[in-house]
């Protein structure tokens, strides 16, 4: 009878030692993940800053040529001759929608995607997505949306101005074509309190619509402006930029954005981690010590047995 509790307590510490063991693998592998958690935890956090100062600096650079547009206009230049004729708003719509290429950013792509169907439901004609990032093309597919060209988004500040050059070149591509009539944007931006918020802006076409908003803006001196050299000229370099300014503008706000949303995941992560290896320790520390009195019990009993207690 004593041989079998012996044998028993045997196995079950055989039973034990398996367990412990498969334990520590997970405690090593948590351990691993939290690693590579913290790493990306950090690149999310660099790659912020430098994204949210050039939002900050190109804030000043689009009010600036906002100006020079006001500026522009109050001369007595003939509007037709320095803008494009503009076209039918009831044409196809082009949307430029910004997402990430990348995963674990939360519900980045999937609260875009469902901001640009809402938005463009409610707007007449047909409408073309063009869209910068495979997760959110991915989203858009699953739409109905009909789909346009689409874009790798930049990993640096410096990878931005050629996008913005590609998605330039193919409005215009589109346009000469007869394929849009309008173009609007869809990214992601910033903001205090939250991570960040769905903008959408109109950029095409440069109707009197988008002349009256700008001459909202107040002049900041009380000196009148003055165009000078060729008015028309200026007038389409300005009009280049506004272009160019504000596409780079929402890809930056898009990619703080998505840093951002990456942050806050890996915070996430990083907590929940955190519970599950001080989970996996607790339960170690418990099946070892729970060994170490099998092993007393044992070496007791041995005794007893010995000792003809």
């Amino acid at each position: 009878m004593r041989s079998l509790a012996s044998s028993r307590r045997l196995n079950q510490g055989g039973i034990m030692s398996d367990t412990a063991a498969s334990l520590h693998r997970k405690i090593a592998s948590a351990g691993e993940l939290e690693s590579v958690v913290r790493t990306m935890k950090a690149m999310a956090a660099a790659s912020i800053g430098q994204y949210e100062n050039a939002v900050r600096s190109l804030d000043d650079y689009y009010r600036t040529v906002q100006l020079g547009l006001v500026a522009c206009f109050r001369q007595d230049e003939p509007r037709n001759s320095a803008m494009p004729a503009a076209r039918k708003e009831t044409g196809t719509i082009g949307a430029v929608v910004f997402g990430s290429d990348q995963g674990l950013v939360g519900q980045f792509n999937e609260v875009m995607a469902e901001f640009v169907v809402n938005a463009l439901a409610n707007l007449p004609g047909k409408k073309t997505v063009w869209a910068v990032g495979e997760r959110i093309q991915s989203r858009l597919a699953d739409t109905g949306l009909v789909p346009g060209a689409s874009f790798i988004l930049p990993n640096s500040i410096s990878a931005i101005t050629p996008l913005v050059r590609q998605i330039l070149i193919e409005m215009e591509t589109q346009r000469e074509k007869g394929g849009i009539a309008q173009v609007y944007l869809f990214h992601n931006r910033p903001r205090s309190g939250a991570i960040y918020t769905p903008a959408s802006q109109r950029l095409l076409p440069l109707d009197d619509v988008w002349r009256r908003d700008l001459a909202t803006l107040r002049w900041p001196t009380g000196n009148l402006p003055e165009v000078m050299g060729g008015g028309e000229r200026t007038l389409l370099a300005f009009v280049r930029e506004y272009l160019f300014v504000s596409l780079f503008r929402a890809c930056a706000e898009s990619l703080a954005s998505e840093n951002a949303s990456r942050l806050a995941a890996m915070q996430r992560a990083e907590k929940n981690i955190d519970e599950l290896l001080e989970e996996l320790n607790r339960t170690f520390h418990r099946l070892r010590q729970s060994g170490i009195d099998e092993e007393l019990f044992d070496v007791v009993s041995g005794f007893e047995a010995l000792t003809g207690a």
